[in-house]
């Protein structure tokens, strides 16, 4: 069956002299797995197409048991990413979790629209890379289906005070005066009003939306890490992208 898609190259590996396995972020089949034959001859335009980061439309021929790219024409390839290595190891590590999240041959339009106006954002330094990184986190996690609860808080129902408290193990939220009865348990992560606000946001914003909020470096490194630490809870294994990318920003 012959498929014309959308995708965003997410990894890629040489398969010989001149092909490629590239792992695709679609738009109509999810994350597919596809050989790109003759990709890496120079007056192939698959070159370009299929090399890693790039959106390009696709001509895929689906068999049995795997993918073929026929043809491929890109679209964007996020040249200014790999201008910085900072940039291009965040990016890297937005590939993996979508590697890991998204969907398998379905229909993943939301993660493919998520994805690209991350990257877009990223590599014209147009947000912080730490508030595009919670955003990524905790959106992709919702669209797979790991929404924490951020509404209220768990024991009392307490919507908003000065200071909140999420509970990364649980995807829970409490207020001050519950806490008490929660820490005896797992730990929490003290969050002022605005840092919540910006937390809900994340997965409760409209997609238009999304990354139009701001707050002080301080808010968005607890930010940062509460939406980390909420990840590595939920998923419970680890990324060599994500570490790769804090010893890059540690130097």
């Amino acid at each position: 069956m012959q498929i014309n898609t959308e995708g965003l190259v997410l990894m890629e590996k040489s398969v010989g002299e001149s092909d490629r396995l590239v792992t695709v972020l679609t738009r109509d089949e999810g994350v597919i797995r596809a050989f790109a034959q003759q990709a890496k001859r120079l007056q192939n335009r698959k070159l370009s197409s299929t090399q890693l980061l790039s959106f390009s439309r696709l001509s895929v021929y689906k068999g049995r048991d795997k993918y073929i790219i026929n043809d491929a024409w890109p679209i964007e390839s996020f040249f200014d990413l790999r201008l910085d290595m900072e940039r291009l190891s965040l990016a890297q590590y937005f590939c993996e979790l979508a590697v890991v999240l998204a969907p398998e041959e379905s229909e993943a339009g939301d993660f493919l629209r998520l994805m690209l106006n991350s990257l877009h954002f990223l590599a014209k330094g147009l947000r912080p890379s730490l508030q595009l990184k919670a955003v990524v986190e905790m959106r992709m996690l919702a669209l797979a289906g790991y929404m924490p609860d951020l509404v209220c808080c768990h024991d009392c129902g307490c919507y908003e005070a000065d200071t909140m408290y999420f509970l990364p193990r649980s995807g829970i939220i409490t207020c001050a005066d519950c806490i008490s009865k929660t820490t005896q348990q797992e730990p929490a992560i003290p969050l002022p009003r605005g840092v919540m606000t910006a937390l809900r946001h994340t997965i409760y914003a409209e997609f238009d939306k999304l990354f139009s909020f701001r707050l002080l470096d301080d808010g968005i490194r607890l930010l940062a890490d509460a939406a980390e630490q909420y990840l590595l809870s939920t998923v419970q294994r680890r990324f060599a992208t994500l570490e790769f990318y804090h010893q890059i920003t540690r130097m």
